[in-house]
């Protein structure tokens, strides 16, 4: 099922909004993206965006709260970023 942004754990209106602003209509897109480089496309935007962004769109994708992520899958996505930016 292809669910619109705010209907995704962990997106509020606002991450929902920059996430659009960016490009990402949907979870689909989102997902296709993924985690590291959504956030790296939103940043690239809204430089304010912090690093609970690519939590909450890990925990988004993986349905699981952001503040769950684990240390290494963090780790991984901030590798991740830094090479993409």
């Amino acid at each position: 099922m292809n669910r619109r942004l705010e209907e995704l754990r962990n997106i509020g209106p606002k991450s929902a909004a920059w996430l659009r602003d960016a490009g990402f209509a949907d979870e689909a897109s989102l997902r296709t993206a993924g985690a590291a480089l959504a956030y790296t496309v939103v940043r690239g935007r809204r430089g304010e965006a912090s690093l609970n962004l690519l939590w909450a769109i890990e925990g988004a994708l993986t349905k699981t709260d952001w503040r769950l992520i684990p240390d290494g899958r963090r780790e991984e996505l901030l590798r991740q970023f830094e090479d993409s930016a």
